[in-house]
């Protein structure tokens, strides 16, 4: 016998009610999703909140997008045409870039600089600033473990007793934290860039602290390629995952020296090495001359001057810019401005006789420099430069070297013969003193800080030396 009992009044009035609010519920869903479904068909995509990865991207993807161009600034007189700005990035690549967020994602972005370092009074002029001591980052390499440097320039490798050479951060007025770059940072501004330094061995010195920079950075360092070609008149570094290489060509004056059937050297001031021809579809070319220019009597690496296949008498001034001139024209013709960033590396300072290099160690922070490079050559590299068709732009490091007196190897680097000086030598600096080149890590690694710098996010004036 079924005993099941008969349902009250009550209960079958909060059925009904239950019945009623779920068949609403339901129409409410059902209108909710439809209303979804025509939104997607109309091409909409609902919110995803960005990662650090997708912010990081967009924020790579904007520096890639050049600012509208503005006027050269005239300093003291002269100036040089603004960098021409790089085609404009794949503004595609924005809608299709977060679904490979987390296989491609790069390093983290850098951390904000300090608070004293964030925005800055007045204009920026990265070459016009300070040395400040920086225990944080620096040196950005250590020289024990980087295979490109050379005996030359490796000074702790050679004895040098101090380090804090190795810890001076350039802090430019008004320009917030610009020079505070990491390696990691350096890796992301060459990634698929093919950047090649030509000239002496100044440029070879940049040319080796950039290599250490970026090598010290790589997450596998067995993913690279050096090649050495010739001693050190071709050397090449390759970062592979970052599709990344870095080249330097020896070509002290920029136009050919040729050695002769009579063993005599002539500067062809209208030509210009075939090994330039190597430079062709680079990314970025850095160029720089000087130095040898104003070696005399044994030192001078020439015997006599050609123009046209005949030799020529003329003074040192007139030959250097006749030179000048001819590797302005070589680029004008040769180098297209909207794929290649050509740069020219002003002089580096030498400090001898009234600044002496010798047991230096701290900056010149107050006192009178005194200049070294005859200012008319100056001169007409600015001239020339301003005369070119093919956007250049000036990295004015002479200033800012000047003033890095303590940089030098000075007694702690390396005789003609490759071998450390000795301690006998190293009591002779008249002698042996090196106050050319600088000591890696070093004043250098500034020097392609304000390279980066100037490729992650193009200068809107060029400064130029009074």
């Amino acid at each position: 016998m079924d005993h099941a009992t008969k349902p009250s009044a009550a209960t079958l009035s909060t059925s009904s009610s239950r019945r009623w609010v779920l068949s609403r519920c339901s129409l409410a869903t059902l209108f909710l999703l439809s209303g979804s479904l025509m939104l997607i068909a109309a091409g909409y995509r609902p919110f995803q909140p960005r990662t650090a990865a997708t912010w990081d991207r967009f924020s790579k993807l904007q520096k890639a997008i050049p600012a509208a161009p503005s006027a050269a600034r005239v300093s003291h007189g002269a100036a040089v045409t603004a960098p021409a700005p790089a085609p404009a990035g794949d503004l595609d690549y924005l809608s299709h870039q977060e679904e490979h967020d987390e296989e491609d994602a790069g390093p983290p972005a850098p951390a904000p600089a300090a608070a004293e370092e964030v925005g800055g009074d007045g204009e920026c002029d990265v070459f016009n600033g300070e040395w400040v001591e920086e225990p944080v980052g620096y040196p950005m390499y250590d020289a024990a473990e980087c295979p490109f440097l050379s005996d030359q320039v490796a000074c702790r490798r050679n004895g040098r007793p101090d380090s804090g050479y190795e810890r001076w951060r350039w802090k430019p007025r008004g320009c917030g934290g610009r020079t505070r770059l990491g390696g990691a940072e350096a890796l992301e501004a060459c990634r698929d860039k093919r950047v090649v330094f030509v000239g002496d061995s100044l440029n070879r010195n940049m040319w080796e602290s950039l290599a250490c920079i970026l090598y010290a950075a790589l997450p596998d360092r067995s993913r690279k390629r050096i090649v050495d070609e010739a001693g050190s008149e071709y050397r090449v570094f390759r970062a592979m995952d970052y599709n990344c290489s870095v080249e330097f060509l020896w070509s002290p004056f920029l136009v050919s020296l040729e050695t002769k059937d009579d063993r005599t050297k002539a500067l062809k001031l209208d030509q210009l090495p075939a090994m330039l021809q190597r430079t062709l579809g680079a990314d970025v070319l850095v160029f720089n001359t000087g130095h040898w220019w104003t070696h005399t009597g044994k030192l001078r690496a020439w015997d006599h001057l050609e123009r046209d296949g005949k030799m020529v008498e003329m003074a040192g001034e007139e030959a250097f810019n006749r030179a000048l001139r001819t590797w302005a024209r070589w680029v004008d013709r040769n180098i297209d401005p909207s794929r290649t960033r050509v740069f020219f590396r002003s002089v580096s300072p030498e400090h001898k006789s009234v600044n002496w290099c010798y047991n230096q160690t701290s900056p010149i922070s107050s006192g009178t420099v005194a200049p070294w490079f005859p200012k008319s050559l100056i001169t007409i590299v600015e001239r020339d430069i301003k005369s070119m068709r093919t956007p250049v732009t000036y990295l004015n490091i002479t200033h800012l070297s000047e003033l890095r007196i303590d940089a030098h190897p000075s007694v702690y680097t390396i005789t003609r013969e490759g071998k450390p000086l000795s301690t006998e030598q190293r009591q002779q600096p008249l002698t042996y003193a090196d106050c050319s080149h600088w000591c890696l890590p070093g004043l250098p690694d500034t020097w392609n800080v304000l390279l980066l710098d100037s490729l992650i996010r193009p200068p809107s004036d060029v400064q130029l030396l009074g």
